[in-house]
């Protein structure tokens, strides 16, 4: 039995081995499947979260206009709490053992849920994308410093090969991913501590000590772009992997494990990015237009093959779990397929994607910034509303019902959606994005505080102003809704 879109809630099609293909979709994860301990949680995380171009951020975050210690401030906080509501929303995964867009029925109803699910679908398969890029586009630029041909079949190759590992992670599964991970885990850290080594000799404590501070709305602006950059572009995945544990795993260990496992890495790079960009104006430049080329520019000639592999496995890290994730997401829109045949279909607009942006996208930072911003504000509401639904509960999911238009989660549930649209037509007033001129008619609402070009204009608000109105709108009006569930 192949596992689409509305499975029974309990069957087993787990997968024997790390090479068979896992044929658990949307359905719960059968009680023999449910395996492991909390700590388990931290190689997916880490694996996905361990990449160099953490690095980058902290030339985007100098970006803003704002300190040493004001970038190390915000951008400490912003990616731990970001990683701290995936720990939250990974404890509805050990509550039903489904993924998290399935969960989310329970929010928004089972028909409902389907604009949650299609959001999800874009930002995962987004950030699949950007990441199998810049791996394809890393080994281009390492190859051209080496001497070695860098062009179009440098980069084609390498995007090959890319593709290739991210492709057959997704639509093996689970025990793969799980497998994959842990490897990651072990080489990029290795590798990654070593990098650190040979280039600290280009860290200036006088210049970074020098970098002059910046005022609230461009710390805010730097902190919001933490948000969206780390924790809100997983949120919306999980679940998918605290759903195997056993329902007696700790809860406590489940958002303990997902959040550090998730933050340690960038927590790291982010503050030694910090410190290079901030010793050398020319290399904040640089890295802004090419993140992992400025960063091997660095390095003396032998240590640039290691680095390619860890700056390639790093980012397939982050691909393998997106790649997943969308898949789930895909199946949860409508699409009535197997889950490894969902992997492969967002396998192949990846592809597409990364085609354009490796071989014609002449601009790589703002249309990120600007794809980060723009879904990161309906995620936002989403994200709100989804936490404060998990702290209303006081029982597990009825897991039947979430496949079932006419339980007790209903077919659509209008408050969550509606939270969902004004959250979004609000926070997209507050938002701009300059560097992305498809995006000029953001900031609709910025008028009052200065409009498109005062000083707020930058800061992003929209983003928090979503989360808030996600999550209190559901505290407060969705407390009896939640109840009546419960009690059926």
């Amino acid at each position: 039995m192949t596992s689409t879109g509305e499975d029974a809630p309990d069957t087993r099609t787990g997968a024997a081995s790390a090479f068979d293909v896992e044929l658990n979709g949307l359905n719960t994860i059968h009680e023999s499947e449910r395996k492991g301990r909390p700590r388990d949680l931290f190689w997916p995380w880490f694996g996905a979260n361990v990449s160099v171009f953490g690095l980058s951020y902290g030339s985007f975050l100098l970006g803003f206009g704002i300190s040493f210690w004001q970038a190390t401030i915000v951008g400490v906080i912003g990616i731990v709490a970001s990683f701290l509501l995936c720990g939250v929303i990974a404890l509805a995964g050990k509550r039903g053992s489904a993924p998290t867009m399935v969960l989310s029925r329970a929010t928004f109803g089972v028909d409902g849920n389907r604009l949650p699910s299609a959001l999800s679908w874009l930002l995962t398969v987004g950030w699949e994308t950007v990441l199998v890029s810049l791996a394809a586009l890393a080994t281009a630029t390492v190859f051209q410093q080496l001497g070695w041909e860098g062009g179009v079949v440098t980069k084609l190759v390498a995007l090959i090969v890319v593709v290739a590992l991210v492709i057959v992670g997704g639509v093996i599964g689970f025990t793969l991913i799980m497998r994959m991970q842990m490897i990651i885990t072990i080489v990029t850290g290795v590798l990654t501590v070593v990098y650190i080594l040979l280039v600290l000799n280009h860290i200036d404590l006088g210049a970074v000590a020098a970098l002059p501070a910046g005022d609230a709305p461009h710390v805010i602006g730097g902190f919001v772009f933490m948000l969206t950059g780390f924790g809100l572009g997983w949120v919306n995945a999980a679940a998918d992997y605290s759903r195997y544990l056993p329902r007696s795993a700790r809860s406590g260990g489940v958002v303990g494990w997902t959040t550090f496992g998730s933050s340690l890495a960038p927590v790291v790079l982010l503050i030694f990015g910090i410190l290079l960009a901030g010793s050398s104006s020319k290399l904040s430049e640089a890295i802004a237009a090419d993140p992992i080329g400025a960063l091997a520019s660095l390095l003396p000639t032998w240590f640039l093959v290691p680095f390619v592999i860890v700056a390639v496995l790093g980012l397939v890290g982050g691909a393998v779990l997106d790649i997943y994730s969308s898949g789930l997401a895909l199946l949860s829109v409508g699409v009535r397929v197997p889950r490894y045949v969902a992997a492969g279909i967002d396998g192949v607009i990846m592809t597409a994607g990364a085609v354009y942006v490796v071989f014609f996208a002449t601009d790589f930072l703002g249309p990120f910034q600007g794809f980060l911003i723009t879904l990161g504000v309906p995620i936002a509401a989403w994200c709100g509303i989804f936490i404060a639904d998990i702290q209303l509960r006081r029982r597990d999911y009825a897991e039947a019902e979430l496949y079932d238009r006419r339980g007790r989660y209903g077919a659509v549930r209008w408050l969550p959606i509606a939270l969902i649209v004004v959250g979004t037509a609000i926070g997209w007033g507050l938002v701009t994005n300059g560097s992305a001129s498809w995006l000029s008619w953001q900031g609709y609402l910025l008028g009052p505080i200065g409009g498109k070009q005062g000083d707020w204009a930058f800061a992003n608000l929209g983003v928090l102003v979503a989360l808030v109105i996600g999550y209190l709108g559901t505290l407060l009006f969705s407390r009896g809704a939640v109840r009546r569930q419960e009690e059926r």
